[in-house]
């Protein structure tokens, strides 16, 4: 089956060309010839305002527009940061490919944890890190922080740190402004985090097949233990949350918003992807009802 050139729609964000442009080249080395099309976002149009994500529909404000480029046959590929997609999928896309995952920890830019002084501010725009450091360091002060990679490097304050993904920094050639790298059984990471994801159309049998030469089979694996895990807690869960898979464990985090009450699991991997999801799901209603019951 031949296939025109691939059409990715992605973000405008140096982060976001960056990681389309990988996709690019990946396609290009079987043959595949892909071009960008940029795509603003809710999510891009709010970054200068700082208004806390979870305030104007959580990480799916970066991508319903993506999503709809494809849908309306602008683009046939929806390039995101798989973190940044929402528990529920549209019908008419279908997860074509995962690119190999990158480090998937969050990272300290600025001071390292124990460097920190008693009330010191930390900036970040996610509650799940907000509420794993002040498990960590109760005494510490946070504030808001949104933007792009180069904005929030800027705004770091004095004396304390920001907190980004190191995935994020490893796109963009900035890792040397690292401070210190979070433990991920500590700090447990976004569902997805350090890697991409490719939407396409579910009946769009050409670029499918186009898609599944990049597939990295083992971060799909793990990245859908970890949905499954979020998709049980539900569409409406806005507290903080994190879930992370290697190849023999998911590590679970869900707490509530002030992190008084907060449940760390480790649940083994069989090696069994059905049994694998049914744990996740498992492992999140538990950590649901403890969270609830307070």
């Amino acid at each position: 089956m031949t296939v025109p050139t691939l059409r990715l729609a992605t973000r405008g964000s140096a982060q976001a060309v960056t990681q389309a442009e990988f996709v690019v080249e990946r396609l290009g080395a079987d043959g595949i010839d892909a071009t960008l099309v940029i795509v603003e976002t809710h999510g891009d149009r709010t970054q200068a305002t700082n208004v806390p994500l979870h305030t104007i529909g959580g990480q799916g404000v970066f991508v319903k527009e993506v999503q709809t480029a494809v849908i309306d046959g602008r683009a046939d590929v929806a390039v995101h940061s798989a973190k940044d997609l929402p528990t529920e999928t549209d019908s008419r896309l279908t997860i074509g490919a995962y690119t190999e995952r990158r480090d998937p920890a969050d990272a300290l830019i600025g001071r390292p944890l124990d460097e920190l002084s008693a009330g010191a501010t930390v900036a970040t725009g996610s509650v799940r890190r907000r509420a794993q450091l002040a498990l960590a360091r109760p005494d510490l002060s946070f504030v808001e922080l949104r933007g792009n990679i180069h904005t929030r490097l800027e705004r770091i304050p004095e004396d304390g740190s920001i907190v980004m993904a190191v995935a994020a920094l490893q796109v963009l050639g900035l890792t040397d402004r690292i401070a210190e790298r979070l433990d991920t059984d500590r700090f447990v990471p976004a569902i997805g985090q350090g890697c991409v994801a490719l939407e396409c159309r579910v009946d769009d049998d050409a670029t499918r097949a186009a898609l599944a030469h990049i597939d990295h089979a083992p971060t799909r694996g793990a990245v859908e233990v970890e949905r499954a895990y979020l998709g049980e807690l539900g569409s409406g869960c806005s507290l903080p949350v994190g879930a992370y898979a290697d190849a023999v464990r998911l590590t679970t985090f869900l707490a509530t918003d002030d992190a008084r009450i907060a449940h760390r699991e480790v649940v083994e991997r069989s090696g069994d992807h059905p049994a694998d999801l049914a744990a996740a799901r498992a492992a999140a209603h538990a950590a649901r009802e403890r969270v609830d019951a307070g």
